[in-house]
């Protein structure tokens, strides 16, 4: 009656087992309540100590001098080479590659990876091309090359403009990227990331300037490299080692490599990958203000030619990194596709959900990932700020007698005042990013529809002896109208669509099954409704228009590019005048050397060498302005 398997024994036990459930939920309770304590901790400590080492002797300088204007714009030649080659390649590349890359390779293969071709090709063309032209010119902003060229202020305007919102559209999306890490992490929403972003760059644009902004980016890049190499080894401890991810990946059709396919409306091919990154590189590298700012605070030509050239195998190095992470993750979650079992809800989210899923109870490591995130949004912000800042005052606001003659003091101030105005309005495109699809597909979307009509004025300038300022402002808008016009319909045209790699949810635990089932039957009605919507546009919609809209978006900078150029010939065949002499050492020396020695040399046709004289009356004529 009273022996161990009696009834009396049993309850006892089952009330010993649901004690100790209850004991080890609210242990386990208190051990997550702990971790995620350690985890707002280092979060905040990275973020604060990345922020203020940068602009420590700012802070804690007795000097009453101010920075000046030079300083703020250029640091006044104090960056060290290696500092300045991170700094590079952290502009290139852009906290979006953190968290854009793994999603990329996880739902759509490797093919983006080969756009590292072009970004490989762009740097000797522009420091072999681009720098060589505008390196003793004494700027400080590369836009007044193209005034000196086509003695135009229109032109050097619809340049800067172009930079301009280029510059505040991608900021947009990099500024969103880390809000999805800390929406999906610990909830955070994402007015709330954003407006902390801005707050920030405000502070941080105030006190730093270009040398402070270099300083970030270094932290950046190294804390970042770190991290993404301590996910790589704990994937492949996980799997068992770096040839089983190359193998998961690979029996799973996750590769792409050597597509030369010309149908240009296929994402991506190993063509359009390289040609469409090559031209958005060139036009990022060698005509953008916050890169040429960069090359021209190095004192010698043979620096900033070292720097580039030894930047060629730490960009590789960096824009690899994610990819293999994205591999690497997806050893790990082949079998069970998050975003398909629905417990992610956009496909930006896989890296964060990996980072909760694996590393939740390890103190301090989903901190330290956000923090990471975060600051890289940051730095980039007000390194671009800083950029975007310099080029309003000197292309525009300086312009304005007022403010002309007014001390170098207050030009800094009203410089700084134009940064905080610039911090706002990229929180306001933050909030709108989310609504389009993807991180990377954004930034790709916005960076090759505005690098094409930049680059092309550059090349008008620099290698077309007869462009004047008619056909370089004509080729601008022409482009500008053609490319917005084929962006613009692919957003609005619905039948449109990028499909995903096939996944699989079969090693899942039930309860994810069930929920991806339960979604997929609430949304059923929904789909077959899009679907008939999609039907119906297809149907209004012409096969020519649609073809047209269906182009890859990867190919807007060479179209953009080619449109500028060639429209820019045509106007400036049909427009060349007199007045539109210039000094011939606006162009490369490589077309001056040509030039020289073709059936033109010496006749009034197109560009010709003019007297200092006539150049300095030439500069005094009235000029279009914007």
């Amino acid at each position: 009656m009273w022996g161990r398997n009696s009834s009396g024994f049993r309850w006892c036990d089952l009330y010993r087992d649901q004690l100790q459930d209850e004991q080890q939920q609210e242990d386990s309770t208190v051990s997550d309540t702990t971790n995620d304590a350690w985890n707002y901790v280092v979060f905040v400590l990275f973020v604060v100590i990345s922020a203020l080492i940068p602009i420590r002797k700012r802070l804690f300088r007795r000097s009453t001098n101010s920075k000046s204007k030079q300083d703020y714009v250029f640091g006044a030649g104090h960056i060290s080479t290696l500092a300045m080659m991170l700094s590079i390649a952290r502009g290139t590349l852009g906290v979006i590659s953190v968290l854009g890359y793994p999603s990329e390779f996880f739902y759509r293969g490797s093919a983006m990876w080969e756009s590292l071709y072009g970004v490989i090709t762009a740097y000797p063309i522009v420091c072999f091309v681009f720098i060589p032209v505008y390196f003793d010119l004494g700027i400080t902003s590369v836009y007044q090359y193209l005034e000196l060229r086509f003695n135009s202020r229109l032109v050097r305007c619809l340049a800067s403009g172009t930079y301009i919102v280029r510059t505040l559209l991608s900021l947009g999306v990099t500024i969103y990227t880390p809000t999805v890490a800390l929406n999906t992490i610990i909830g955070v929403p994402y007015w709330v990331s954003l407006l902390s972003i801005t707050v920030i760059s405000i502070f941080f644009n105030a006190l730093g300037g270009l040398k402070a902004a270099v300083a970030a980016d270094v932290i950046q890049s190294l804390s970042m490299t770190a991290m993404l190499v301590g996910i790589i080894i704990y994937c492949s401890i996980t799997v068992g080692g770096v040839d089983k991810i190359f193998a998961i990946s690979s029996e799973n059709d996750r590769f792409a490599f050597f597509n030369f396919a010309t149908d240009l409306h296929l994402r991506v091919t190993t063509t359009s990958a390289w040609l469409g990154e090559l031209f958005n590189s060139l036009s990022l590298l060698g005509c953008q203000q916050n890169f040429v700012q960069r090359y021209l605070s190095m004192p010698t030509f043979g620096q900033i030619r070292r720097t580039l050239m030894l930047n060629i195998p730490v960009v590789i190095l960096l824009f690899s990194l994610p990819w293999f992470v994205g591999m690497a993750i997806y050893a790990i979650y082949y079998h069970c596709d998050p975003l398909r079992a629905s417990v992610i809800e956009k496909m930006d989210e896989i890296l964060p959900y990996f980072m909760m899923d694996r590393f939740k109870r390890v103190p301090g490591v989903w901190g330290i990932f956000v923090g990471t995130l975060f600051n890289g949004a940051l730095t980039l912000n007000i390194s671009n700020i800083n950029s975007l800042a310099t080029v309003t005052w000197e292309d525009f606001l300086s312009l304005i007698p007022a403010l002309k003659r007014k001390s170098e003091t207050h030009q800094l101030n009203v410089i700084k005042l134009v940064g905080t105005v610039y911090a706002i309005l990229i929180m306001g495109v933050g909030f709108i990013v989310g609504l389009l699809s993807g991180v990377i597909e954004s930034s790709m979307l916005i960076i090759s529809a505005t690098s094409g009509p930049l680059l092309g004025v550059f090349i008008l300038a620099m290698f077309i002896p007869f462009a004047n300022w008619k056909g370089a402002v004509m080729g601008m808008v022409v482009s500008h109208l053609s490319i917005l016009w084929i962006a613009v319909g692919r957003l609005i045209e619905s039948s449109i669509s990028d499909a995903l790699l096939d996944t699989s949810i079969e090693g899942c635990y039930a309860d994810l099954l069930l929920a991806e089932a339960t979604a997929a039957a609430s949304n059923n009605t929904s789909l077959v409704s899009i679907a008939m919507e999609e039907s119906v546009n297809a149907a209004e919609t012409s096969d020519l228009l649609t073809r047209i809209y269906s182009i890859t978006y990867m190919y807007y900078g060479v179209f953009g590019t080619v449109l500028t150029v060639l429209s820019g010939i045509v106007f400036s065949l049909a427009t060349w005048s007199s007045q539109d002499a210039y000094n011939m050492k606006m162009l490369h020396p490589a077309v001056r050397w040509l030039y020289a020695r073709s059936p033109f040399s010496g006749k009034r046709f197109g560009s010709f060498e003019v007297s200092s004289d006539n150049f300095n009356a030439s500069r005094k004529k009235v000029v279009p302005k914007c």
